[in-house]
């Protein structure tokens, strides 16, 4: 038997494609872990999707679904160790994409860089956080 073989972008693709993966992987590992409604609020997202990320991410054995047994039921997320692997490449994608989309004067959400703080982003992106930060409208704030 004969197996097809995989290409590696491909594979990669299929693990972090989808509107929410990227951010649901960042989100974990900005905050240490997850809880389904929170997240929903918070990202703005809807239940289904969500809920179906999540699935995906977990059985593509970056993310854990750790289920409590309390009442109510309480239900957390965290990054396996292969979901931390991953962090900085999406870090590399990310400040790529900060950049580009200021290359091409396209406008950038603003919560983009309320939970990419932390100094290796500031180092990296100073010049475009400040500038869009001080362009920004304050009542939108």
């Amino acid at each position: 038997m004969i197996m097809e073989t995989v290409n590696p972008y491909h594979f990669v693709t299929n693990c972090i494609s989808g509107k929410w993966k990227m951010t649901i992987l960042h989100h974990i590992h900005h905050y240490g872990k997850i809880r389904f409604n929170e997240t929903k609020k918070t990202l703005g997202v809807s239940e289904k999707v969500l809920s179906q990320q999540l699935k995906d991410l977990a059985k593509d054995g970056l993310v854990e679904r750790i289920q409590y047994n309390t009442i109510p039921l309480k239900v957390e997320y965290i990054l396996t160790p292969l979901g931390k692997d991953l962090i900085p490449a999406l870090d590399i994608l990310y400040v790529w994409s900060i950049r580009r989309l200021n290359e091409l004067h396209l406008p950038i959400d603003p919560d983009a860089f309320k939970v990419h703080d932390e100094m290796k982003y500031q180092d990296q992106l100073m010049d475009i956080m400040d500038s869009y930060i001080k362009n920004q409208d304050p009542y939108d704030q």
